[in-house]
């Protein structure tokens, strides 16, 4: 389990992220730089942490599944996601 300030940080991150898309769609198009440079510095989307939906662990993510690789295999062993089953041959 990730630090609650961490998870929170993350939601925060996510909310300028959606504020600032189109203001910043906008000055990439026109190419001014300077005022996309003055946007907060957490509204670019690639400065985003995947993280795990459940918990907020940031490594071992699984981006189809929106989970870290421990919640992963407990799910799948319960069950709990469709189509995931345990291979065997």
């Amino acid at each position: 389990m990730a630090k609650k300030s961490k998870i929170a940080k993350n939601k925060r991150q996510e909310a300028l992220i959606e504020k600032y898309a189109s203001i910043r769609r906008e000055l990439k198009k026109e190419g001014n730089y300077e005022a996309l440079a003055k946007l907060p510095k957490d509204s670019n989307p690639n400065r985003l942490r995947n993280r795990d939906e459940l918990d907020g662990r940031p490594r071992g993510y699984m981006r189809k599944f929106g989970m870290s690789r421990l919640n992963f295999r407990k799910y799948a062993h319960l069950g709990q996601i469709p189509g995931v089953h345990k291979a065997s041959w």
